[in-house]
């Protein structure tokens, strides 16, 4: 390490300290997705004129209390940083060598409102899960077609009276996913558009009766458990379009 990081790091203690004192109630999840960007920045290694490798394994570390906060969001919160983190990355047109894992730990060492990041590369491959979110609730897709509607038989129900039965069904094959309407009554809204059928991107939102149902497709470590919402694996970040594998 050297005279100019020796620096940066304490400056960044400083700031960090000077936070603590203003935010007495406890850090947010932004300093958090802040921290994390920071890192990307900092950490940022141009390999070649078209690629520039950043860290994509993060351990942040949190005072007892904020540890204890953030833990009760629960994946949620690890979902949200590692999309956010992807996104920064997109945009900075930044590459990962392998599987974004974000790991939050309690340090006794760190105050109220103090957060601490620490990264590395490490190599791995590249898979993917998709996610439904339908009115607030999160739904992993377990299977090629999921139809959502009001009635008992639709794989994921919503209680609401302007949705069919059987309003709507998403098709995924672990790469791209489609939304087909299903002959609905009130018919379904896609991006803005009236939706019979179409190729269904990442972020996209349908509008059924009163209810949004938004697709997120989230990075994960090829072999990991599902359940383990703690570790993700993006390919190379690219805004827009479907976020699956590279052809």
């Amino acid at each position: 390490m050297g005279i100019l990081d020796n620096i940066e790091r304490g400056l960044e203690r400083a700031v960090n300290g000077a936070f603590a004192k203003t935010f007495r109630s406890g850090l947010q999840p932004v300093e958090i997705t802040a921290a994390l960007r920071r890192e990307l920045d900092t950490k940022a290694a141009v390999v070649s004129r078209d690629r520039i490798l950043v860290p994509n394994v993060f351990t942040v570390h949190l005072a007892p209390a904020d540890y204890e906060r953030m833990r009760d969001m629960g994946a949620t919160l690890t979902d949200e940083l590692t999309r956010l983190v992807t996104k920064h990355a997109a945009t900075q047109h930044y590459q990962f060598a392998g599987g974004i894992k974000i790991s939050l730990i309690s340090d006794a060492t760190l105050a109220v409102g103090v957060v601490q990041v620490e990264s590395e590369n490490v190599s791995g491959s590249v898979t993917w899960v998709a996610v439904l979110e339908v009115a607030g609730k999160r739904y992993p897709i377990s299977k090629s077609r999921t139809v959502i509607g009001r009635g008992t038989e639709a794989d994921i129900t919503v209680d609401d009276s302007g949705i069919s039965r059987r309003h709507v069904e998403i098709l995924w094959d672990g790469t791209r996913a489609q939304a087909n309407d299903l002959g609905s009554t009130n018919g379904s809204v896609l991006n803005g558009q009236r939706l019979t059928s179409a190729a269904l991107e990442a972020d996209a939102v349908i509008t059924a009766g009163q209810t949004t149902i938004t697709l997120r497709l989230l990075p994960q470590a090829a072999g990991a458990e599902p359940e383990a919402a703690t570790q993700h694996t993006p390919r190379a970040a690219e805004p827009g379009g479907f976020w699956g594998p590279r052809e």
